[in-house]
């Protein structure tokens, strides 16, 4: 685990001083953010909505459609990126004197907590302070480089680990809820919505996971968690809704095998729905068509380019 992640220390959440034996933390955290055009926080609210399956495939289509794209597993009690994208990954430094993050594919990057434990089955003990101190530092010394997009598959919930994101990832932060339709997730995966306007974080839609059953054999979809209780909620709470992932056993194939859906079943219902529910991502990480070629302060990280870059 890196060094910082171990110790335990408090920064202080929430507070705007920063005990000056941090301040170059914080500064290399600050420079690496602002290296990451747009970052997306995927939250659910509640486990069990297939959050981190949503997570990847997000973060993989963006890859597909060109983006630069990091995949930060901050899900310190279950993290199961490594799992879905089957990486086996023994953290090496960066170029930039940070860790380097796993390589998944073409412009894919992606690392978690997992990396960091000695054995799999690993339990993860810490109070909030430690948590607060391992995000800190997955976030500032991981050599990101220049992204068009850092996702983040948080926990479930609406406690330290969220909180944390929301303070440390800086500016151009939106969020993503997931939600799978029936009343009684639902209407947990509110609060997720209800952490967001506290906290003045944009909510960039809502995703409604696991709408209607597709069966492999005829193709015909029943609705086995009902339909449309997210977009409801997203329709009540004046936010965008992304669109509706339908269950597919080749999802699950898909996870077992350690390949993205939308990669392993590119023409199927899932994937389908996938593709189109980064529409508005991929508009927002749209990069401005290029001017002049801008020097790049020495060493712009392992995923930047190493001598200009014209993409503001």
């Amino acid at each position: 685990m890196p060094e910082g992640a171990t110790r335990g220390t408090n920064p202080g959440h929430g507070c705007s001083q920063v005990d000056e034996s941090l301040q170059p933390r914080q500064d290399e955290l600050e420079i690496r953010m602002m290296l990451i055009r747009h970052k997306v926080l995927v939250l659910s609210g509640k486990g069990g909505v297939g959050k981190s399956t949503v997570a990847v495939n997000l973060a993989t289509a963006l890859a597909v459609a060109g983006r630069r794209v990091g995949l930060l597993d901050v899900d310190l009690h279950g993290p199961s990126i490594p799992a879905l994208l089957g990486l086996d990954y023994t953290p090496v430094p960066g170029r930039a004197g940070g860790i380097a993050p796993a390589p998944v594919r073409e412009n894919l990057w992606a690392m978690s907590i997992q990396f960091f434990l000695p054995e799999d089955d690993n339990a993860v003990i810490w109070r909030g302070p430690r948590k607060y101190s391992a995000i800190r530092e997955m976030l500032g010394a991981v050599d990101w480089g220049r992204l068009d997009c850092l996702v983040v598959d948080a926990p479930p919930g609406t406690g330290d680990e969220a909180l944390a994101l929301a303070e440390l990832l800086g500016s151009d932060v939106g969020a993503v809820i997931v939600s799978t339709p029936q009343r009684v997730a639902v209407n947990d995966v509110r609060k997720a919505l209800r952490f967001c306007e506290a906290l003045h974080l944009p909510v960039l839609g809502v995703i409604e996971n696991m709408s209607g059953f597709v069966c492999p054999h005829c193709g015909e979809t029943t609705d086995v968690f009902l339909r449309g209780g997210a977009e409801a909620m997203a329709g009540d709470a004046g936010v965008p809704f992304l669109g509706r992932i339908p269950m597919d056993p080749a999802v699950v194939q898909a996870g077992e095998r350690g390949i993205p859906h939308v990669e392993a079943f590119a023409d199927s219902p899932a994937a389908t729905a996938f593709s189109a529910a980064i529409g508005p991502l991929l508009t927002l990480t749209e990069r401005p068509a290029p001017t002049r070629a801008v020097p790049v302060a020495g060493g712009a990280g392992a995923l930047g380019p190493s001598t200009t870059d014209a993409e503001g």
